[in-house]
């Protein structure tokens, strides 16, 4: 029985009318507004012509047999009196325009966000119409209504006609100002441009030549005569009241004031500043051609759509655990209190991964003091993560950042569809994430200008550099900006090399413009410094200080491609591990990292470095010095965090992309948005799918010194490390420069060339490819030998 019960309840439910605004509801109403506002409209309109005849009428409205004269009958009749003469007279003309616009904000599912805002303002406006009409129009009580006139006679009798004007124009201001933006300054303005419009007119009439001032018929013809030692010629001049200017012999216009004495009046000719050459040219240029168009040549490349990205659960927003909430506010309130640290105010803040509770310590508690309770406060809420902030950047609070049991995924999708990233007015722009706050933040990298990002392995490092890349393939096209991809790895951005002819750049010899292979890195490093001089020199034979000015200055026509100017896109370096590259080369990397880091910003070569061992030795004082924007992932240790952001906390991060970012001052928590490699997969395929460049972006050519020609070299200019390297190279009987790396820990340039000092010296053969240069000394005496006789 209460089976049947219940599916006789559910059936029911199902059959019942629902009055939900649902689509259908809106338009319907919508429309019935709209055809109301219109049906009062001309029943106010015929009101004021056959008023006095409808009026017999309104007691015999059920009468059928009476007709009205309203152009709606009786309906029009009843409505128009009750709403003009009872209510409030012309003002009422504004109801039916808030109808007929409330109709059409349901009729065309408009978001209503702003229409109470405007009932308000027009109700306001009815009643100040209806008073200041009963205030102007006495004697015609019918154009403020009966509403009108009574309230207008209830003010005077407390404040008399002077109070009444002035609350009306005290209304009327504050309508002004905030419905209109009304200021003085406004006014002020636009009384001076008339006054200057004024002016200008009046001296354009005064300039006017004598024979094009009009003439009036009342005119009196005045001919003035003077007594001077120079001949002056007297013009006869026909004005109403002007003074008629005089000529002197030499030649300058003599104008006679009110004393008749005359004045001279200098007229200053207009010269013309002439153009450069150049400038005339590249205008000319720009108007037969149009500006230069750097993305013409893949004019219709289309750039990934959002359909390519997965939401991963975004859709459903965050979760809000009221109970959670309690409980971990609960939990703070009662861990504070047990050290006697009383709390004034708390407040939540929810975000995708972690909540912050502001809170507001009670007069007198050091901050200090709650600081060190951070393990307590970890303790009693049995959470992972706890992070203090004592006190917050800009605001009079202590923040307590606690971790959400259940963590909402930030997908990429979300922040590339936020309008925040849509509309950013950046050169690079890139979405990071979401903040606590649940706001996308997106940061431009061309302000960075380079970024370091760092954290222990399986933290979110791969996805962030992979967010970093797809935010510039969503917004910039493959004229804009190009990639130099270092995976040491060779599995992490390989899915790139779909896309190396849109949007990749590498040296000319290379075979894939993805390298994973060390030694290639230190000839890439070098190209790049090569391009970054090339572009300075292009800089400054354009007279301009960054490669935003050289582009716009370019598109214009203005420098000439046969002097050596084109346009040049941004190149962004991104290294996945640099750890490994430091172990294996050293110095030999370091060094133009730190010069393209120094000097590479303002012709548009930015670094992305990332290392999963953040140590002293790989994040160099070098390299932290010109990596001012930093991205720390969770570590595992407090001198981790420091060596990253200079400051603890990113040990106290829960994983999965939960991050700190930093551009030298304060220290954001964000969580990465997530891009998964399938997505990746599909946006590459997708751009790599279009038409292409014929090749990838080609770097400048370099030449290593590790060439191994079987140069001779001077004895005196030997690496000073070249006895112990050939002692290596003769016990081991092995000449690779890779063995001198690892024996002597040198970089693989410096190994190269005291590779080629040791051919030179005799003690090993010349390159033969792939193989291991042969050894031609075999025992250390016969090496000791060999360099005596040297010297000799």
């Amino acid at each position: 029985m209460a089976k049947k019960r219940t599916k006789s309840k559910s059936t029911s439910s199902k059959k019942g009318f629902s009055f939900k605004p649902s689509k259908q509801n809106k338009i319907i109403f919508g429309s019935l507004l709209i055809v109301l506002s219109i049906a009062l409209f001309f029943s106010f309109m015929s009101f004021y012509f056959t008023w006095q005849e409808d009026q017999s009428l309104l007691s015999q409205f059920g009468d059928r047999n009476a007709q009205a004269s309203n152009l709606l009958n009786k309906f029009g009749a009843a409505v128009s009196h009750f709403f003009m003469y009872k209510g409030f007279g012309l003002a009422s003309f504004a109801f039916p325009l808030l109808l007929a616009v409330t109709g059409l904000y349901l009729f065309l599912g408009l978001n209503g966000k702003g229409l109470m805002s405007k009932w308000i303002w027009g109700l306001i406006g009815v009643i100040w119409i209806s008073v200041a009409l009963g205030f102007f129009a006495t004697e015609q009580p019918l154009l403020g209504g009966l509403i009108g006139y009574e309230m207008n006679d209830f003010l005077q009798d407390y404040a008399g006609k002077i109070g009444v004007f002035l609350l009306l124009i005290f209304v009327l201001m504050v309508i002004l100002v905030r419905l209109f933006n009304f200021s003085p300054e406004g006014l002020g303005n636009f009384l001076r441009s008339q006054r200057n419009q004024f002016k200008s007119d009046l001296k354009k009439e005064k300039d006017t030549p004598l024979d094009e001032k009009p003439s009036d018929s009342d005119e009196s013809s005045i001919e003035l005569s003077m007594e001077t030692d120079t001949p002056v010629a007297v013009d006869t001049y026909t004005h109403k009241n002007d003074i008629p200017p005089l000529k002197s012999e030499a030649g300058l216009d003599v104008n006679l004031p009110e004393d008749d004495e005359p004045t001279l009046d200098l007229k200053v000719e207009e010269v013309t500043q002439e153009k450069e050459e150049s400038e005339v040219k590249a205008a000319k240029l720009v108007k037969d051609f149009g500006e230069f168009d750097p993305k013409l040549e893949l004019g219709n490349y289309k750039f990934p759509p959002l359909d390519l990205l997965d939401s991963h659960g975004a859709s459903k927003g965050i979760t809000i655990n009221q109970e959670e909430l309690e409980e971990n506010k609960n939990r703070i309130v009662s861990t504070l209190k047990n050290y006697k640290i009383g709390i004034a105010q708390i407040k939540a803040t929810i975000g995708p991964t972690v909540t912050l509770y502001e809170i507001v310590p009670e007069a007198g508690v050091r901050i200090s003091k709650i600081k060190n309770l951070e393990d307590d406060i970890a303790l009693s809420l049995a959470a992972l993560g706890i992070r203090i902030i004592a006190p917050i950047p800009g605001k009079g609070t202590i923040g307590i950042e606690v971790p959400n049991k259940n963590a909402t995924v930030v997908s990429m999708r979300s922040v590339i569809a936020s309008n925040k990233f849509q509309k950013a007015e950046m050169e690079l722009p890139v979405a990071f994430g979401k903040t606590i706050s649940n706001e996308t933040f997106v940061v431009d990298l061309s302000k960075m200008p380079h970024l370091l990002m760092a954290g222990a392995t399986g933290q979110g490092k791969s996805v962030g550099l992979n967010a970093v890349i797809t935010s510039l393939l969503y917004k910039k096209h493959p004229a804009e900006v190009k990639f130099v991809l270092v995976d040491p790895k060779k599995v992490e951005l390989t899915l790139y090399n779909k896309i190396e002819r849109h949007f990749l750049a590498k040296l000319p010899d290379s075979e894939e413009a993805i390298i994973t292979d060390n030694t290639k890195v230190i000839n890439t490093l070098n190209s790049l410094c090569i391009e970054m001089d090339n572009r300075y020199e292009l800089l400054k034979l354009a007279m301009v200080r960054n490669i935003k000015e050289y582009n716009a200055k370019f598109k214009e026509r203005k420098l000439n491609p046969n002097d050596g100017h084109k346009f040049l896109p941004y190149i962004v370096l991104v290294i996945d591990e640099f750890a490994d590259l430091i172990m294996t080369a050293g110095k030999e990397v370091e060094t133009p990292i730190a010069r393209l880091a120094q000097l590479a910003r303002a012709i548009g070569i930015h670094l992305i470095i990332a290392t999963q061992r953040p140590s002293v030795n790989v994040i160099t004082g070098i390299i932290k010095a010109n990596f001012p924007a930093r991205i720390a992932f969770r570590v595992t240790s407090k001198i981790d965090s420091r060596t990253i952001l200079d400051a603890q906390g990113a040990d106290q991060l829960i994983g999965r992309g939960d991050m700190l970012f930093t551009q030298g001052n304060d220290v954001t928590r964000l969580q990465c948005a997530f891009v998964d490699t399938p997505e990746v997969g599909k946006i590459t395929e997708y751009i790599g799918s279009q038409r292409a460049y014929p090749e990838a972006h080609l770097l400048p050519e370099y030449i290593g010194e590790d060439s191994g020609t079987g140069i001779d070299y001077d004895i005196s200019d030997r690496d000073a490390m070249f006895r112990e390297a050939a002692e290596v190279i003769v016990t081991a009987q092995q000449g690779s420069a890779s063995l001198i790396q690892r024996k002597l820990k040198l970089g693989y340039n410096r190994a190269g060339r005291i590779i080629d000092q040791l051919e030179a010296a005799g003690i090993v053969g010349p390159f033969e490819g792939s193989k291991a240069r042969q050894v031609l000394v075999p025992d250390i005496y016969a090496l000791d030998q060999l360099l005596q006789n040297e010297t000799k």
